[in-house]
Order: structure tokens, then sequence, then C-alpha cells
């Protein structure tokens, strides 16, 4: 018989914050380029490579568990399935801020760290990005980039909406984090996807090839007709830490794709680093962002 990856009822992250907190402990810094905007001050001491390895030791086992899961079970049919089920966008029909209230109950008590609503998460990032004068469109990714987490509303397991993003199709890279759980993944045994580009060719460019699916992917369908190209593709890929931090799959981009990951980079540091205790005034700020949601969004989306 089959498993069916939907009736995994295992939650191994407390909450989806604790995702967020182990790609930073992976990578403690901004790579350092011309991309990142970052103050030289606030960038702590680069790791050494050497390091990176030792980061299996220090993983919790509940981080573990949850990339068991996650590199089980995002397969190409997985994925494709994914893509029926969600991507005519006619579950409902809600605004921005009432996608980020939705966000607020993924607190609630699942973690007992926290109880810091997600839209103050989304603040912190888009001030960030506000404080160093970038566009406003750039401002209003920040804010809406993690959006796409209402899946887990919509009964999505965790290991279906966060965690590093990687294509399947095509053979999986030892540098994706925990890759040895790549071996229970059924697509391990497809010869057709065990070469370097799989079922793609090279150079094809990323929007042909499937990639694991989560909440980046979603947010983009939701957004990508109302934001600039480069703030949808941020939304896209800002968890493919295979391509972005370690180099993988570039045989796979496209001169379009070398002209926008740029702007991923520069991303990165705002989504990464700007998580604070000191919790930002919302009520002060919401004039600001609520200007800024009208600017580019409709009163309601189809999601």
């Amino acid at each position: 018989m089959t498993h069916d990856p939907s009736s995994d009822t295992k939650r191994p992250l407390s909450s989806l914050d604790q995702w967020d907190d182990d790609v930073k402990r992976r990578y403690p810094e901004p790579a350092p380029s011309d991309d990142c905007d970052t103050p030289p001050a606030a960038q702590p001491k680069k790791k050494k490579p050497s390091e990176f390895r030792n980061y299996r030791a220090e993983a919790r086992p509940s981080v573990k568990e949850f990339y068991r899961l996650n590199h089980t079970y995002q397969t190409v049919d997985f994925v494709r399935q994914k893509h029926r089920e969600f991507l005519p966008l006619r579950r409902c029909r809600m605004s921005v801020w009432e996608a980020l209230r939705e966000l607020d109950k993924l607190v609630d008590d699942s973690d007992p760290d926290t109880d810091v609503p997600q839209i103050e998460h989304a603040l912190q990032t888009a001030e960030a990005i506000r404080a160093q004068g970038h566009p406003r469109w750039f401002i209003l990714t920040g804010l809406i980039h993690d959006l796409g987490k209402v899946l887990c509303l919509f009964g999505e397991p965790q290991w279906a909406v966060v965690g590093d993003t990687f294509p399947v199709g095509c053979r999986f890279s030892e540098k994706i984090v925990f890759s040895e759980f790549f071996a229970e993944n059924p697509d391990s045994q497809v010869p057709e996807y065990q070469t370097e580009c799989g079922i793609y060719e090279p150079g094809c460019g990323l929007d042909q090839v499937l990639m694991s699916w989560g909440h980046d992917e979603y947010l983009y369908h939701v957004v990508k007709d109302y934001l600039p190209e480069e703030g949808a593709y941020i939304i896209r890929y800002h968890s493919f830490y295979p391509l972005h931090r370690e180099g993988e799959y570039t045989h796979l981009m496209n001169d379009y794709d070398r002209r926008m990951l740029p702007w991923v980079k520069k991303f990165n540091p705002f989504d990464l680093y700007t998580k604070s205790h000191d919790r930002p005034d919302v009520d002060r700020l919401l004039p600001f962002y609520e200007e800024l949601v009208n600017e580019f969004f409709p009163p309601e989306l189809d999601w």
C-alpha cells in the first residue's frame, strides 16, 4: 500500500519560526558582496566552510525530523499534485491584511518561546528595508514575503510549507541540507531524474523547473500580477538556499535568472537578520503600510 503523505500528522517543529531560526544558524551572516546592504557593523564573523557540516550535530532532532519528512515526500508527482490542488487559486478571496491576521494564528500556543504575532515579524523585515531607502515595491515585498505560510491553515503539513526549496525531477544536490534523507525519496529510484539536468534542458530557466512545494511558489502565483518582476522573483526563490547560498543548480539558469538573482541576494539579509526583541509599533506604522498595500494590490486577492 502506498503511503499518503497528506495523512502524516507529525509536526516536528514547535513553530514555523524554528525553521527560520535554523536557517540563520546555518548561515550566520550575509554573503559579503556588493549586493548586500546590511551595514558592516551588523555582520558577524564569517563562518568557515568547514564549520557548515558541524550544523548536523547542532541541529535539533525536531529539525532533522522535519527535513526527513520534507526530503522523503517532495517528489515530482507530489509537486504536480499540489499545483493542481492550489494554483487555480480558488480556495478563497481575502486581502493582504486578512492573510496577515490569519498568519497570527500560527503563533498561538504551539511555540512556548514566542508570542510575537507574524505581522510584527513582517513589519520588522519591511522596516529594515525601508530604513535603507529601498524602493516601495521592495519594502512591500518584505512585508508580504511569508504570506504563503497560510498553507498551514489550509491543512498543509509543515514540510510542505517551509524548508529550503530545491528542484525536483533532477539529481538532488549533496549541498541541500540533510541531503542523505533523499535516499528515502521515491524519485531517487527513477533513472530519468538522476542526471544533473534530469527532465530539464541546460539553461532552460528556473521558471521551467518544478521546485519543491511550499510557501514561496504558492505566494508567487497569488501576487505575481501585482508586483514588479523583481519582487515576484524574490518571493518565488527566497528559500532556494541551495542556489543563492551554495551556488548549486546554476546550470538550469538563463539570462533572466542571472539578472534577477542579485535581488534575492539583496533581500536575503533582511529576511534572516531583522528579527528583534524590540517590537514594532504596529499602530504607528499601520497607516504607511495600508497606503503601500493599496498602491499595489486590489482589496482582495484570489488564494
